[in-house]
């Protein structure tokens, strides 16, 4: 849990809406994707995963009290791209409204005027955009859980028996449980060697920054653990030799900005 301990009374609670959100929803399954902590408040995040694909009907929803659960909406990409330059703490309040300011230039030459727009953000506007984005650059999977079917739906492999011991040790044997490859951000090398035996997903030893993964196995228990740099509280787990995977956010919601810089 990287030191982060949800009390008794928060563990009770989800372990019994969880259930409830899983079957008012219709959801193959439910988890707890994470937690982000706000000024006044926190947001638990649960991930709902639909019977066919996956990878492509999961919703993610959102709690303050691990009892009430909300649908996070569905963002079109010029609103995501407005939420994405927001910066700084969440309040805690999903209807606190931000103010995006837009400046652009209208006319040419000397009749040349900068014109400003303000813009209304909600906050769980912004707290869909900030998971989303989490979620893509750095929930991982191991090589093998996951296959895609003749008809295209991504479902987990029954066969996955868990990395062995050496494979855990290596970034190679982690992949990105996302739609597409993020291909802005890999490197040449990394879309030459994407996994054409998986075909859907990209292994995270290429990412950039170099070196925004940390990567470490427990002695005894073979226990081995992820870190991300970039999003400072993302932890993924795998237990080698057996299915047990897993991943889990507790931080803020702000990107490390400054990791290229510190590596």
């Amino acid at each position: 849990s990287g030191g982060v301990i949800l009390s008794t009374e928060q563990k009770a609670a989800l372990q019994t809406s969880l259930v409830i959100l899983q079957n008012d929803h219709k959801f193959h399954k439910v988890q707890l994707w994470g937690k982000i902590t706000a000024v006044k408040d926190a947001y638990f995040i649960a991930c709902g995963v639909g019977e066919g694909d996956e990878l492509k009907e999961r919703k993610f929803l959102y709690s303050q009290d691990c009892m009430k659960w909300c649908i996070l909406p569905v963002l079109s990409e010029s609103r995501h791209q407005i939420c994405k330059q927001l910066s700084g703490r969440f309040i805690g309040d999903p209807s606190y409204e931000y103010e995006h300011v837009e400046t652009k230039i209208v006319g040419e030459g000397d009749d040349a005027e900068e014109e400003t727009n303000t813009v209304l953000v909600k906050e769980e506007d912004r707290l869909a955009a900030v998971i989303n984005e989490i979620d893509r650059d750095a929930t991982v999977v191991p090589r093998g859980a996951y296959i895609k079917t003749a008809n295209g739906k991504v479902i987990s492999n029954r066969s996955f028996e868990g990395l062995d011991t050496l494979d855990a040790k290596k970034l190679s044997s982690f992949f990105h449980f996302r739609i597409t490859p993020n291909t802005d951000n890999i490197n040449i090398l990394a879309k030459a060697t994407l996994d054409h035996s998986i075909g859907f997903l990209e292994h995270i030893e290429n990412d950039l920054p170099k070196g925004c993964w940390v990567l470490q196995s427990e002695r005894g228990s073979g226990l081995t653990i992820l870190k991300s740099l970039l999003w400072l509280g993302y932890v993924a787990y795998h237990v080698p030799g057996t299915r047990k995977f897993g991943s889990v956010y507790f931080g803020t919601g702000e990107k490390n900005i400054d990791l290229p810089f510190m590596l």
